[in-house]
């Protein structure tokens, strides 16, 4: 089944994929999201789950509730450990909401309003790196 749009774990054991483009692209600084990403913010992406699909491998879901008293299942690679998406959101009924960092191709995906999600994100004054340093 060939997807428009693509995502993997760091081991590439866990693959999915998705045809429509995001209803929200989202940096979320809340605390719930530091802790889960470990660093400042996590950027997400949200999309109907009934277009979301599992190509490879089975995920392994953490059941977390956040801060706000809602549930959700954080979904990441049982082999590797990489952070992929969270499903059965109750904040977030019938969407699944993705881990921009895990996309084969983050710049690919458009906002349903048409505009490239990433053409907005200002790189914060920190060290950049395109690749792992050493």
């Amino acid at each position: 089944m060939i997807k428009k749009h693509t995502g993997r774990c760091a081991c590439g054991v866990v693959r999915f994929g998705f045809d429509i483009d995001a209803d929200f692209v989202a940096v979320c600084h809340c605390r719930d999201c530091k802790r889960a990403s470990g660093g400042e913010a996590m950027t997400l992406l949200g999309l109907a789950e009934d277009d979301f699909t599992l190509l490879s491998g089975q995920p392994k879901a953490f059941h977390y509730t956040a801060s706000s008293g809602k549930g959700l299942d954080r979904n990441f690679c049982p082999a590797c450990g990489t952070r992929l998406f969270t499903s059965n959101a109750e904040s977030y009924l019938g969407m699944v909401v993705v881990s921009i960092g895990s996309l084969d191709n983050p710049e690919g995906v458009r906002l349903c309003a048409g505009e490239a999600p990433l053409a907005w994100a200002i790189p914060l004054d920190v060290p950049q790196f395109e690749t792992m340093p050493g």
